[in-house]
């Protein structure tokens, strides 16, 4: 089956959050990250060069259409194309906030760049958080370069949005964690394996709405202490080493 130009439309349509919205679908590319996904979503169309599909015989995929690697680079968003693009349902997530209570779940306070989420995402992935709970201003998880910047962490992590405020009043017995200027050395604190742990803006922190309900505010500091250094962290390198200190204290 060749590659129509009503199959690059679709294709170039779910850049736009509305489109993605209106149709369920969400885009991958590249030959690692569509192999992840393939066996984590429902595939709706997979277009791919003859050698990605001798590599994976048998895709679990509605549609299946095998195209030049000229053709892909025509239909791709990328600025370097690889071998395979697939559309995939987005997924019906339903939180489950009895069982989130006891677990450490990360909740982002209108995360505005895509390539910070998607690389919080990782972060969750590799230090075992489940799930990740968006303010409904922070950046559409399934924009294809939040997918892209998981490198297939999405598969395994839950990314819900809900009104966040609402959230952590719903929430309020349990350890609410915030990063703040003026918060306490988060290495001299007691940390809980259960809790949520919210990270703000990038420009602006965690909003005063927010803050209102963190019980817990933590301050990551700078070595050695007193020396003049940068101004604050990038997000996701902070959400880094909040998690790994939180997991750290359950070894």
């Amino acid at each position: 089956m060749a590659l129509s130009k009503n199959k690059i439309r679709t294709i170039a349509s779910l850049a736009k959050k509305k489109e993605r919205d209106a149709q369920g679908l969400f885009l991958a590319e590249g030959n690692k990250l569509v192999s992840d996904l393939l066996p984590a979503f429902h595939c709706r169309t997979l277009i791919c060069t003859e050698p990605f599909l001798q590599e994976h015989p048998f895709p679990s995929a509605d549609e299946v259409i095998i195209a030049e690697k000229e053709e892909i680079c025509k239909a791709s968003l990328l600025q370097s194309p690889q071998s395979a693009i697939a559309i995939f349902d987005k997924p019906n997530y339903q939180m489950d906030k009895k069982v989130m209570r006891e677990q450490l779940v990360l909740a982002l306070d209108t995360i505005q760049d895509p390539g910070n989420l998607g690389t919080i995402i990782r972060v969750a992935d590799w230090f075992g958080i489940e799930n990740i709970v968006c303010s409904m201003e922070t950046v559409d998880v399934y924009n294809p370069k939040v997918v892209q910047a998981t490198m297939g962490a999405i598969a395994r992590v839950k990314v819900h949005y809900t009104d966040l405020g609402q959230f952590l009043r719903e929430n309020h017995e349990t350890p609410i964690y915030g990063t703040f200027l003026d918060g306490q050395d988060m290495y001299k604190q007691a940390l809980s394996s259960n809790g949520i742990i919210v990270m703000g803006n990038e420009g602006n922190g965690i909003s005063e709405e927010i803050s209102r309900h963190i019980n817990q505010r933590l301050f990551i500091p700078n070595y050695p202490k007193g020396r003049e250094t940068s101004e604050s962290l990038n997000v996701a390198m902070a959400t880094g080493i909040v998690c790994a200190e939180f997991r750290r204290r359950e070894l």
